[in-house]
């Protein structure tokens, strides 16, 4: 539903003893298809690696159409014989869209509480509950949230995703 102009927000997840806490923000610059994002050659490097780093293995090109039905490149949405796996195929796809932001933070497992004065803004929690997303937020909250979150100064990647293996 994002479109260009557009904050997207992840929080932590409440299995994870992480509710509450900023995974990542960005600001949305393009959206286009899996097809488009796969064939794009500023994205070469989002292909997964598996012999690489653990950053280049789990890189986020995944995905792209051939012949019609959907190809899944060996990465950690496969299975470890590098198979595709259809649940994920099935799940990661239901809408052919990428978003791409030039301007976001990305923490990860270690990323900052978010403010009470969010969690509880005239009634309304900026967090979900479960899976999903979470649209159409009383006045000002979303002001509210930017000036926190572009006060933190924080760009790029800041951290490691919290299920990530060790570092190899």
């Amino acid at each position: 539903m994002a479109s260009v102009g557009d904050w997207v927000v992840g929080t932590g997840s409440a299995t994870q003893n992480r509710r509450g806490s900023l995974v990542y923000a960005m600001k949305v610059a393009e959206a286009m298809s899996f097809n488009s994002f796969w064939d794009d050659p500023r994205f070469e490097n989002k292909k997964p690696n598996l012999g690489a780093s653990t950053k280049l293995a789990f890189g986020d090109n995944i995905y792209h159409r051939k012949n019609g039905r959907w190809s899944q490149a060996d990465s950690h949405h496969s299975f470890s014989n590098g198979r595709p796996n259809p649940a994920n195929i099935s799940h990661d796809t239901q809408t052919d869209r990428v978003l791409i932001a030039t301007q976001y933070a990305y923490w990860g497992g270690r990323g900052p509480q978010i403010p009470r004065s969010l969690r509880n803004f005239r009634g309304e929690d900026i967090c979900k509950s479960g899976p999903g997303y979470k649209v159409n937020f009383p006045a000002g909250m979303e002001e509210h949230f930017l000036d926190w979150f572009l006060s933190l100064g924080a760009q790029g990647c800041l951290g490691r995703p919290i299920d990530w293996p060790r570092a190899r």
